[in-house]
Formats: structure tokens, sequence, C-alpha cells
């Protein structure tokens, strides 16, 4: 449907203008009158011509969701009625793609759907945790206070992810700029220095001399070089896509000696804090497995929830499949198993959530402080040690003449 910008005045006399989708302008005259808004002026919005390239749209960011259901709740709480939040949230939106979808889920509602089934067609944007949710605060009569908790929910999820985001983007960089430093040399200044120890007519030190031999490997064979680095790129991200290949590639990095420790403490403060808000937002604990599962982000701990999620509808414990698992630490799985015997789980799955966040900081801090040095010993031996293996000849050369 064409979209269209609208001007108008409200009984008060304020002025406003925003945009609506509709099939034609007397149907936004229409929801402009049951807005108690006096139209002034109505016109087709311009298309946009990269509206239709998804490479070209603006996505939609885990922020922008996170302050919509801020607002939301706040709206709600103030007494708005569903369709008129979704109506100025939409205008107020600066994400155009999130304004289309928000629009379109108001138009949904208007339609008879139910907030959660609208919210439901967008799962990029509400994943089933968002929609479940959501479903509950409906049948319960406590929309705000879902949403509240689900702000609350997505703003702690969004700083633990950028925490590891953070502490994993300095190690990829440094390797990233030392390959490409390796490369540059190897390809562009070697084959300069080749040119002066041609006219030399002595043996070239070893390390020299093999430096000079793949500087002509990479000149010979650039091409080559690049197009294996993006088929190995394409055959990795495709293997991970299959259900083994994830399985495999996420069991290695929860064995690695440092990521792996740090991944597992996410692992375990992610779980906590999902299950603790489905559970007091009045989410069965079967139905909040699975779903917690589906969002765990790690193969090895999915299947494990899962086979978890299993056990408990076979009548055992939630505590004895998780201590199982070989993931959760044995003072989470104490924890638990207090909150099971004493009928607070949620708020003990909340403890522990708060507990292992700030061991995440803890760990990402102590991480960075090992892998700073560790890796400016790696990029200065690998740069130094070709910069000397070329000044090998010139200095033999200098003591011969000495």
């Amino acid at each position: 449907m064409p979209v269209y910008l609208w001007e108008g005045t409200t009984k008060k006399g304020e002025k406003k203008k925003g945009e609506m989708e509709a099939a034609d302008e007397s149907h936004v005259r229409i929801q402009l009158r049951r807005q108690h808004i006096r139209p002034a002026n109505i016109k087709k919005k311009p298309k946009d011509l990269f509206e239709n390239i998804p490479l070209l749209r603006e996505k939609v960011k885990q922020q922008d969701v996170v302050v919509f259901s801020r607002q939301f709740a706040t709206m709600i709480n103030a007494g708005l009625p569903i369709i008129q939040c979704l109506e100025l949230l939409g205008q107020e939106e600066k994400n155009k793609t999130f304004a289309k979808i928000i629009i379109a889920v108001k138009e949904d509602i208007e339609g008879g759907s139910s907030l959660s089934d609208a919210l439901e067609k967008y799962p990029e944007i509400f994943d089933d945790l968002f929609v479940n949710l959501v479903a509950a605060g409906e049948a319960g009569g406590i929309l705000d206070v879902i949403l509240q908790r689900l702000s609350a929910y997505l703003e702690k999820a969004l700083a633990l992810k950028r925490k590891v985001k953070g502490a994993m983007t300095y190690p990829v960089t440094v390797l990233v700029v030392a390959f490409a430093v390796v490369i540059l040399l190897l390809y562009k200044v070697v084959p300069v220095f080749e040119e002066m120890f041609t006219g030399m007519g002595s043996a070239l030190p070893g390390p020299t001399q093999f430096l000079v031999d793949a500087s002509r490997f990479v000149q010979n064979n650039i091409l080559y070089i690049l197009g294996a680095i993006i088929l190995f790129v394409i055959a990795f991200r495709r293997y991970y896509k299959t259900k083994q290949g994830r399985f495999q590639i996420d069991r290695l990095v929860l064995r690695l000696p440092v990521f792996g420790i740090l991944l597992k403490k996410v692992a375990v403060a992610k779980f906590s804090r999902t299950l603790s808000t489905m559970m007091s937002s009045g989410v069965p604990i079967l139905e909040g497995l699975e779903i917690v599962s589906k969002t765990a982000g790690n193969k090895v701990v999915e299947l494990s929830l899962m086979k978890t999620r299993q056990s408990i509808r076979e009548g055992k414990t939630i505590a004895e499949p998780l201590s199982e698992a070989g993931i959760f630490p044995s003072m989470v799985v104490s924890m638990i198993a207090v909150g099971e015997n004493t009928g607070a789980l949620d708020a003990m799955l909340e403890k522990i959530a708060d507990f292992y966040d700030a061991e995440v900081d803890v760990a990402v801090n102590a991480m960075t402080a090992l892998l700073e040095p560790i890796m400016m010993v790696f990029l200065g031996g690998v740069v130094g040690g070709m910069i000397v293996a070329l000044y090998l000849p010139i200095f033999s050369m200098a003591g011969a003449v000495g």
C-alpha cells in the first residue's frame, strides 16, 4: 500500500504531521478523524528508489527494539490504546524500516489480529521470546509490566553481547592487520630488496632466502591466494549452517582455553536471565526451556537444554539434567536446586544471571589484559622478524667490508 504524508490540527488547535500507510487518501482522512485530527494537507509520499533492495534497506538494530519496548510500555501504562501507541511510535521512529513494520503491526491489529500474532510475522525483529512474553502479557492483562521486563532483559542482553563482541574484536583485528602487513611486505617491499640482493652475487642467509621465495610465490599466485581465502570463507559459512557443522564448531569454540571459558559464562548468564524473565512472566517452564534453547546462540548449549526439557517432561527436576550437561557449573546447579525446592526458581535464576554478568566483566577484563601483550609481541615479532631477515645480507656485507 502507498504511504501518505499528512498535516492536521487537533481539537485543541495543536498542529501535527506524520505519515500513514493506507489504500487511498480517503482512508487516511478516516483514520485521522478517528484520532480527532482535522486533516489540512494529505499527499502521497515519494517512493524511495532503494526500499525494495534488501542490501540497501536500513537494518533494525537490537537497540531500536529496546527503545521501542520501553516507550511502548510507558505509553500503555499511561492508559493509551495499543493502536494509538503504535501510531505514535511509528511516526516518531527514525529507522524507516522499523517504522514501516510498526505501522504494519498497527494495521494488523486494526484488522482483528492480536498484538502477539501481528509481531509474529516479523521473526527477524521480534523473536520467539518477545512474541511469547507479549502473548502472556495479553492473556494476563499485564502487557505494560511484560514490556517493561522485556526492555530490561533486552538491555542487559545487549550489554552482554557488546562485552563479548568487544573482547573478540581486538585479537581478530590484530590478526587481520598482521596478515595484511605480511602480504603487503611480501608483494611490494621484498621484491625491491631482491633486486638489490641480486647484484651482491653472494648466497643469501637462510631467513632472507625464505622471504624471497615466499615473495615470489605470493607474486605469482596472489589471485589464487585471494580466491582460496574467499572460497574458504564461503565453505566455512555453508558448513556452519548445517546442523552437524554448527555443532562441531560450537563444541570446538567452547573447548578453547580462554574464549571457551568466557563463552560458557555468557551461556550461563543468558540462560538464567532468559528463563527467569519467562517464568516471572507466567510462561510454563517446558515452553520457556524450548524458547531459551532456540535463543542460546550455541548448538551444544541448545541440545543440552532440549535434553533438560525432555528430562523434566519425564518427571525429573531441572537440576538433575543440567548437572549432566557438563556446561553449567556445580554452583549454578546447586542454586537452581535450592530455587526449585523453595519455589522461587525465577528469583534464583535472576541472582545467577546477575552474578555471571559480573563474572563475564571480570573474564573480559582478564582476557583483554592477557591478550594485549601477546598480540603486541606477535605482531612485533612477525613484522620485526621480516625486517631483520631483509637486512641480514646488508649487515653481512657491512661486516665483510669492515
